[in-house]
């Protein structure tokens, strides 16, 4: 294989005719240059220069391959700006996942950030419940996912990830206009336990968070309707048709009354995951921005009112 070196050294010889010459304009002594050629030569197995005391005359052979290597120099030159531009995070690609509700709520600013620091950078997102994205962080198929986790419902993530909590979602009580409770600041569950309840799917967080909440205080929640689009929950909701638990991030909604749960105030966590060995320049830009949006939302539920 070629060293690159040799063939720019080699140029600069053919060019200017002289291994002193080409020696200045490159920085070496004539002694480098002859030597760096005649290492070139043993590659080769050919001559390439006709040498007298005075001067080093180009073969043909020097000539044409003095002219054919400036496209593979160039490209290499290329590759070598690419790369350093990658190393930067100036260019590359990168890849997220996160669930529906931070989606709408955290992730289009977040993106927004990332891509006007580094415009030239390819950004990706996909969206998943915590366990359909879970194996693309492991696989290195995703650079992070964004993933939520029920204090009621605790689980424990692979010991391969870093997991960073972006913050703490309070859960609220979602009711209908007309209830009977709403616009109290506060209620108490036992209060609902005659109440149609609506909620996410039997097999997921927030089914298992909602039965265990209403267990602390005595009752078996009486599920109706199940989803798990919250877009759909505010909206059987506000028809009147059951009363719900929604996390902080999808409560948004002028067509629901909300109240906080008396007494334990449960949260869901949102965190970040990636694996440990990731070493790609923009995850770290990613990862900043993250924590900034989440932190101005959090900041948000702190300043909320009494009752909505």
């Amino acid at each position: 294989m070629f060293n690159p070196i040799h063939l720019r050294t080699l140029q600069e010889c053919v060019r200017t005719g002289s291994f002193a010459e080409a020696g200045r304009v490159l920085g070496y002594t004539a002694s480098a240059v002859s030597q760096q050629m005649v290492l070139l030569e043993r590659a080769i197995g050919a001559t390439l220069f006709e040498r007298s005391a005075r001067s080093a005359r180009s073969t043909a052979l020097a000539i044409r391959l003095a002219d054919r290597s400036r496209d593979a120099l160039g490209a290499l030159d290329a590759l070598e700006r690419e790369v350093r531009s990658m190393v930067a995070g100036e260019e590359g690609s990168l890849r997220l996942a996160s669930f529906a509700t931070a989606n709408a709520r955290v992730l289009p600013d977040v993106l927004a950030a990332v891509i006007a620091q580094r415009p030239s950078a390819e950004v990706q997102l996909d969206e998943g419940e915590p366990d359909e994205v879970l194996d693309g962080v492991l696989d290195g198929v995703l650079d992070a996912a964004v993933v939520f986790e029920y204090d009621l419902d605790p689980r424990q993530w692979p010991i391969e990830l870093c997991v960073e909590e972006l913050m703490a979602e309070p859960l609220r009580l979602a009711l209908p206009e007309t209830h009977r409770l709403a616009g109290a600041p506060e209620v108490d569950l036992r209060e609902l336990a005659g109440d149609a309840w609506i909620c996410t799917r039997q097999d997921t967080s927030g089914a298992r968070a909602l039965v265990r909440l209403a267990a602390a205080v005595g009752f078996v929640p009486k599920i109706t309707f199940r989803s798990n689009d919250y877009a759909v929950i505010r909206d059987l909701v506000a028809r009147d048709l059951g009363v719900a638990v929604l996390p902080g991030l999808a409560i948004p909604d002028d067509r629901v009354r909300i109240s906080r749960i008396a007494g334990w105030q449960p949260h869901r966590r949102v965190k970040a995951l990636y694996r440990k060995q990731n070493t790609n320049p923009l995850l770290p830009i990613a990862l900043e921005c993250l924590a900034k949006s989440c932190a101005q939302v959090a900041n948000d539920w702190h300043g909320e009112p009494e009752a909505s």
